[in-house]
C-alpha cells in the first residue's frame, strides 16, 4: 500500500501508524475527530526547501512557512528552530507567532484588507516586511508609519498574469483577482513609483503568487520571468534596483493515486535556473530570493482520524459511512471538491470491497469528506484516516452546528503529545454573553 508519505506506515499490531505511532492506539488516547502531526516529517521538509534555496540562489534566500495552511505555537515554534521564516495575514496569525517570540525580522506580513489596527501590530512587533496588496493600504501605511516615527518596509504583491492551471478559487496570479498589484494595466509600475516617493516607506522587493496545488515548475518558472522583468522596469523608471523577489508558494503534493506533483526541491531548482538566466540577461544581479509553500511543508505530514457511527446503505444508490466529523473540521471538500485518500486503520494495506461515500455529523447535506471512496467493509467503531490534512483542515475550521474543534497531536518517534487542546462546550460557548 502506498501511503503518499514518509511518516506513515504499518505498526506490529497491522494498524496504519504516523510518527511510528499507532493510530488506533492514538484514538483511544486522544478521542476522535483527531489531527495528528508528524514533527520529523515537517522538519524534514523544510530543511529539503533551505538546502535547494541555498544550493540554487547565489545571493541567498529564505523560505517562510505560509502560516494558513496551519497556525498554532508549536508549529511557529519548529519554523523558528530550523531557522526560517514565516508569512502572516491577520493579526491573529502575527499575535500568535509573536507568543513564542517568533524572530520579528523573519515574518512578512501579507493581506488583501490588512487594517490600521494590524499596520500598527505590524510596525510595533518590527516585522521583517509587510507586503502591500493596494494603493490605499500604501497610502495609510505611510501615515501610520510617519506617526509612530517607524519606516516600514515592504514588498508590493503583485498579479503577475500568470496561469497555474489550478482550481478557479485558489487561482491567485492572474489579471482577474482580489489580490495585487495589476502588471499588465500598469498599476504595478505607478505604485513602485509612488512607494519610493512616500516618507517612512522603504520598497525592498516584489511579491507573486500565482496559486496553490501546482505540480510543474514551468508556472514558478513564468512568474520569476515576469517579475524580474517589472524588477528592471521599476530602475529605470525610478533609479531603485529592487534586491528581493519573494515568488510565493503553491507547491503541490499527492492526495491521490491521480496526483502527480514534481519533486518540491526540482521546482525550486527549475525557477532559479530561468531567474538566474534572466538577470544575466537584464544585467542585474541575482536577487535574494523568498519562497512561501505551506501546504507542501505540512499537509503530508498530517492526517485525521474519524470513528464510525453508523452506515446508511441505500440500495442502487448510495452507501453512506457516517463519521464523527465533518464539515466543521475539514470543509475543502464542500468548497472545493478536493480529493482525498481513506483508509480504514485497522486495515491500511487491505483491498477496498465496496464504495461508500464519507459524510460528516453536520446538519447540511452537502457535509461530506469524500464520495465513492474504495473501503473494506465499515461498521459501527470502525476508525478511518483521512490522509493528507495537515494543510488547511485545522486553520480552517469552525464551530459550526457548535461542535467544537479537535485536538491536534504531534507524533516524533514513536510519541505523541498534545499541541493544541480540543475543545469543550464551555470553550465553545465562552464569549456568549
Amino acid at each position: 500500500m502506498m501511503f503518499f508519505s514518509d511518516c506513515l506506515g504499518v505498526s506490529d499490531s497491522g494498524n496504519l501508524s504516523i510518527g511510528g505511532c499507532d493510530t488506533i492506539a492514538l484514538a483511544k488516547q486522544y478521542g476522535t475527530p483527531l489531527y495528528i502531526m508528524d514533527e520529523s516529517m515537517i522538519r524534514g521538509t523544510l530543511r529539503l526547501f533551505r538546502n535547494a534555496v541555498d544550493r540554487c540562489y547565489e545571493n541567498g534566500g529564505m523560505v517562510l512557512f505560509a502560516s494558513k495552511a496551519a497556525s498554532f505555537k508549536e508549529l511557529y515554534r519548529i519554523v523558528a528552530e530550523e531557522g526560517e521564516g514565516i508569512d502572516v495575514v491577520s493579526g491573529g496569525e502575527l499575535y500568535t507567532a509573536m507568543q513564542v517570540k517568533f524572530p520579528a525580522e523573519r515574518i512578512y506580513f501579507h493581506g488583501n484588507n490588512k487594517t490600521e489596527t494590524e499596520l500598527r501590530m505590524a510596525l510595533e512587533y518590527g516585522v521583517g516586511r509587510i507586503v502591500v496588496d493596494n494603493m490605499a493600504e500604501l497610502c495609510i501605511l505611510s501615515e501610520i508609519a510617519s506617526e509612530m516615527g517607524k519606516t516600514a518596509n515592504i514588498h508590493l504583491r503583485i498579479t503577475p498574469g500568470v496561469d497555474a492551471h489550478t482550481h478557479d478559487f485558489v487561482r491567485t496570479g492572474q489579471i482577474d483577482s482580489k489580490f495585487g498589484f495589476t502588471l499588465s494595466n500598469g498599476d504595478a509600475l505607478c505604485a513602485a513609483k509612488e512607494a519610493v516617493k512616500l516618507n517612512n516607506i522603504t520598497l525592498k522587493g516584489v511579491h507573486c503568487h500565482i496559486g496553490s496545488q501546482i505540480f510543474d515548475g514551468e508556472p514558478f518558472a513564468h512568474a520569476a520571468e515576469v517579475m524580474l522583468g517589472l524588477i528592471s522596469e521599476i530602475q529605470a523608471n525610478t533609479g531603485v534596483l529592487l534586491s528581493e523577489l519573494n515568488l510565493g508558494g503553491g507547491f503541490g503534493i499527492k492526495y491521490t493515486d491521480a496526483d502527480d506533483p514534481r519533486a518540491l526541491d526540482e521546482c525550486v531548482e527549475f525557477a532559479a535556473k530561468v531567474v538566474g538566466e534572466t538577470a544575466k540577461k537584464l544585467g542585474m544581479p541575482m536577487p535574494y530570493v523568498l519562497i512561501e509553500p505551506g501546504r507542501s511543508i505540512v499537509a503530508s505530514a498530517g492526517i485525521t482520524l474519524y470513528t464510525v457511527g453508523s452506515v446508511k446503505d441505500i440500495p442502487g444508490v448510495r452507501k453512506y459511512a457516517i463519521v464523527d466529523g465533518g464539515m466543521a473540521d475539514n470543509p475543502r471538500y464542500a468548497l472545493y471538491k478536493s480529493a482525498y485518500t481513506i483508509l480504514a486503520v485497522d486495515r491500511p494495506s487491505e483491498p477496498g470491497t465496496e464504495v461508500v461515500t464519507v459524510a460528516g455529523r453536520c446538519c447540511e447535506s452537502g457535509d461530506l469528506i469524500q464520495e465513492n471512496v474504495s473501503l473494506p467493509h465499515c461498521s459501527r467503531g470502525d476508525v478511518l484516516a483521512v490522509l493528507a490534512t495537515g494543510a488547511y483542515n485545522y486553520s480552517m475550521s469552525s464551530n459550526y452546528n457548535r461542535l467544537p474543534r479537535p485536538a491536534v497531536v504531534m507524533t516524533k518517534d514513536g510519541e505523541s503529545r498534545v499541541v493544541v487542546k480540543a475543545e469543550t462546550y464551555a470553550d465553545v460557548a465562552r464569549n456568549d454573553v
